[in-house]
């Protein structure tokens, strides 16, 4: 298959995509939770991935009830997460690869995230691809959080290429729903979520890994560079 339209600009979500932190971020969660004696049921966490910190603490409000002392037990899981992440967190698959693909192409690519610029400083910088990204949209660099598009449309707009000519690369349901709206082409590359018969409706593509992201603007650059009409001659 082919792209709808040429790439000019890619955005990245960061958390399941680039890094592999969702997962370990669950693992914290319910371990936090097993340790004060509260159920978190893997359902609950699965809605807050890709969401704003207010948006989860709504979610898990929701589901431990009005009385419960949420400020305790998310200061716990983002402690432990801290520690976690120190010792380092593994980059996913196909992420260098596609990378040296866009640097080669000379594709401008942002970061939109619904975690903190500490949070992105930490994971992204310790593996040394902080560097490789020309804008960076984290949480309090927009009005709404996903599912709405602000962080989208803010990435394109710092890259300076119109929304509709991104590439934006998702692994959760809320991040396509957020990329969709904002108008960008939209690949999912599923991690801890799957893909629904409504993410593959928003999608042009899903994904395996990055690996198969790269192959797709291959096989698209080349098209491109197929048709491209000759250069008339000149007298």
């Amino acid at each position: 298959m082919s792209l709808p339209r040429p790439v000019r600009g890619v955005v990245f979500d960061m958390d399941g995509l680039l890094v592999d932190s969702e997962s370990m971020f669950r693992d914290v969660m319910m371990e936090v939770s097993l340790r004060r004696g509260v159920d978190l049921p893997l359902a609950v966490f699965l809605r807050m991935v890709g969401l704003q910190h207010e948006a989860s603490r709504a979610v898990a409000m929701a589901h431990f009830g009005d009385d419960f002392d949420y400020d305790p037990w998310i200061a716990d899981i983002w402690a432990l997460a801290v520690a976690r992440g120190e010792v380092g967190i593994a980059v996913k698959a196909g992420v260098t690869e596609l990378l040296d693909h866009l640097d080669l192409a000379a594709i401008p690519r942002a970061v939109a995230t619904s975690s903190s610029h500490a949070s992105v400083e930490r994971q992204l910088g310790r593996n040394g691809l902080l560097p490789r990204f020309q804008a960076i949209v984290a949480a309090g660099d927009y009005a709404r959080g996903k599912p709405d598009p602000d962080p989208f449309l803010v990435a394109a707009d710092r890259l300076g290429v119109p929304a509709t000519a991104c590439l934006a690369l998702e692994d959760s349901h809320n991040g396509v729903r957020a990329a969709h709206a904002a108008g960008m082409m939209t690949i999912m590359v599923p991690d801890l979520l799957e893909a629904t018969e409504e993410m593959r409706g928003l999608c042009v593509a899903i994904a395996d890994t990055l690996h198969g992201v790269r192959d797709l603007l291959s096989v698209q650059e080349g098209t491109a560079a197929k048709t491209k009409p000759e250069r008339p001659y000149s007298v």
